[in-house]
């Protein structure tokens, strides 16, 4: 079963990616993004890229620049995420054939995205724009725009989102954080699963 969570290992450290990645595979999350702010995070996501195969799509967070970009193709990073909506880095991203899915909270934003050329949008603090908020932008979004909701929303709101369009969701500190082991992260990403495959529709 495909599960649209993306799992931010913010913070992590390259020796500690391969255990966590199986741990998150074996669990059933099989999208990965190691932000830019984390230790060394390009060594991260070269390891990562290279154990998980094709058992995962591997990526980057919190990108604003078009070299990390450059750089991230070139390691053989999948997927590129970022807080705002820079055209510029949207453009990049898709020129070398990786996913986009660039942060937005407002129609504006949302739109300027996919002009762009974004594959996804990710509603971020979605905490901040809410359900009621997220309805009301969803209606006028094209048709079949797949969106992410991330930062504040957890596996207890997975159901009501899920039944107000949502896509998926991105899961941070409820799945990851830094000096947590494998065995910890199995355990959550579980957890998650479980709660995900519950409220799927």
């Amino acid at each position: 079963m495909s599960r649209n969570i993306i799992a931010i290992l913010r913070g992590i450290t390259p020796d500690e990616t391969t255990d966590i990645l199986d741990a998150l595979i074996a669990a059933g999350i099989t999208t990965i993004e190691v932000p830019l702010n984390s230790p060394d995070p390009f060594d991260s996501i070269e390891r990562m890229v290279k154990h998980a195969g094709n058992r995962a799509v591997v990526g980057a967070g919190t990108v604003l620049d078009v070299t990390f970009v450059e750089r991230l193709a070139g390691i053989g990073a999948q997927l590129v995420v970022s807080p705002d909506a820079n055209p510029e880095v949207i453009a990049a991203t898709k020129s070398y054939g990786m996913a986009s899915y660039p942060g937005v909270l407002t129609p504006t934003e949302a739109f300027s995205a996919l002009r762009a050329g974004a594959d996804g949008l990710k509603f971020f603090p979605a905490f901040k724009l809410g359900l009621e908020g997220f309805k009301a932008l969803s209606a006028v979004l094209p048709a079949g725009t797949k969106s992410y909701a991330v930062g504040g929303v957890g596996p207890d709101d997975f159901a009501s989102w899920l039944n107000a369009g949502i896509t998926g969701f991105g899961m941070g500190s409820n799945i990851y954080k830094p000096g947590y082991s494998a065995d910890q992260v199995a355990k959550l990403a579980t957890e998650i699963v479980a709660a995900y495959d519950k409220a799927a529709p």
